[in-house]
């Protein structure tokens, strides 16, 4: 097991794309069925600060629907927010030492571009390890700027490590095409199990490591069943 994970945390950030927060590399899981969940978190990127929040709800068992957004600020002006509207489902679950796979769509516009967004869609694929003690996300998609009429292929992988019953360890790489990729890595902790959990995580582009580094906090509330 040691030497499964020393092999395992480089390669997520080696590999050639959005799971529970704080995650950009969706995962083949949906929000608990007939319940609804809340993302929030702060994202700090030099003189920039976004106020994220993801509500999603699963009201009949295999659909997710998340409608959500932000609020950035750039040396203390308000800029234009971000907004997101995604549909998700699984063509197989993910099971414990498994795989899973699903299809998720949307639109979603950027902080600063004001209305100007782009149409999506990829398919997530997760593998579990270990009794889900070690979790593998990938991520392959496309994606359409209608602002500069380009369409980029997308990309991810990232893994979830279960280092204490509530605590997770987790590390990211993602990226289109082209252009250089990004990193991600942090911790996630539930203060109250499979309810309330916060994050922080600490990420960058690999080309551009002081320019376009960045932090995040964020809270995830997850309700009980409610249709």
């Amino acid at each position: 097991m040691r030497r499964f994970l020393t092999f395992l945390l480089p390669l997520a950030f080696s590999l050639p794309a959005h799971a529970a927060r704080p995650m950009t590399t969706d995962d083949a899981r949906l929000t608990d069925a007939q319940a609804c969940q809340v993302e929030t978190w702060l994202h700090l990127h030099g003189q920039q600060k976004e106020w994220w929040a993801l509500p999603a709800c699963n009201p009949g068992g295999n659909f997710e629907l998340t409608v959500g957004g932000a609020l950035a600020y750039s040396q203390g002006a308000m800029q234009s927010g971000a907004q997101v509207i995604q549909g998700k489902t699984l063509f197989k679950q993910l099971d414990t030492n498994g795989w899973g796979i699903g299809l998720a769509a949307g639109y979603a516009t950027q902080p600063g571009n004001g209305h100007s967004g782009a149409p999506y869609f990829y398919v997530p694929t997760s593998f579990s390890f270990a009794d889900d003690r070690v979790v593998i996300h990938t991520n392959l998609g496309y994606t359409r700027e209608r602002e500069n009429h380009q369409t980029r292929l997308t990309w991810g992988i990232g893994t979830e490590l279960q280092a204490t019953e509530r605590l997770y360890v987790i590390a990211e790489t993602y990226g289109q095409d082209k252009g250089n990729a990004y990193f991600q890595t942090g911790l996630r902790y539930w203060i109250v199990p499979n309810r309330v959990q916060i994050d922080t995580t600490y990420g960058s582009q690999f080309s551009h490591l002081r320019e376009e580094r960045w932090i995040s906090i964020g809270l995830r509330l997850i309700s009980p069943a409610l249709f």
